[in-house]
């Protein structure tokens, strides 16, 4: 509401200044044919004015606020991967019992082109990701993610995420099955139901996990070729990755 007084306080002071320098103008020249023709020469600039300042400068610095931003978000999301989702990838893609159909897909090189990432982001959207329950070590798995928890919900207090929904999604759905294996003391008697509808939850991990290092891996290879060599030389999906520069 003050904000508002003041507002109103230095407009009409604006105004009563411009009509005591137009009233000046009028004492010393006794013009007002002059007065009015550049009167109406500067209204008429007005719509021209609002055009450059709303439309140009407003969305060219809109614009640069969205790239630090995007920076800042993409910072969040390398975090992600170097402390959870590599490892995360790693273990869920090699319980993937149909890993083998896309995994040379996803040997990314440093000679993709968009066109590349695009192909191969259409054919992991159609890809049935099925993670093994049975070979998953859920007492394990659970631990691993209790470990990581203060640093993901750190990450998910974040207001940049807010224009990322994939990942927003993807760190919602770790916190989910975080929380469902926290509720169960064991996993040794676990009804078929159970084992069914938390292999669901893990399913939707893999895939979204799977789609944002995708989209990541391209992020990386754009902006920064150093850390994309590295992420290509620990490619989760690479059997022969490795960190040495050989």
């Amino acid at each position: 509401m003050k904000d508002s007084h003041w507002l109103i306080a230095v407009a009409a002071g604006l105004i009563a200044l411009s009509v005591g320098l137009y009233g000046l103008h009028y004492l010393v020249f006794q013009d007002l044919h002059h007065i009015g023709i550049y009167t109406l020469g500067d209204i008429a600039f007005v719509p021209l004015e609002v055009l450059l300042v709303t439309l140009v400068i407003h969305q060219m610095l809109d614009l640069r606020d969205r790239r630090k931003r995007l920076e800042k978000l993409n910072m969040v999301i390398g975090t992600f991967f170097s402390a959870v989702g590599t490892k995360l990838l790693v273990y869920l893609s090699d319980n993937d019992p149909h890993l083998p159909e896309i995994r040379q897909s996803l040997v990314v090189s440093d000679n993709w082109t968009e066109e590349t990432f695009r192909k191969v982001d259409r054919e992991l959207r159609t890809y049935p990701y099925d993670v093994a329950i049975d070979r998953i070590d859920l007492a394990g798995l659970k631990q691993f993610l209790i470990s990581r928890e203060d640093l993901m919900l750190r990450m998910l207090e974040n207001p940049t995420l807010l224009e990322h929904e994939s990942f927003t999604e993807l760190l919602r759905a770790v916190f989910h099955l975080t929380e469902e294996l926290e509720r169960r003391p064991g996993f040794e008697s676990l009804p078929d139901t159970d084992l069914a509808h938390l292999s669901g939850d893990i399913d939707r991990i893999y895939r979204l996990l799977v789609l944002q290092w995708l989209d990541y891996m391209e992020y990386l290879q754009k902006n920064y070729p150093y850390l994309f060599s590295l992420a290509m030389r620990t490619n989760p999906f690479d059997e022969t990755a490795s960190a040495i520069v050989g």
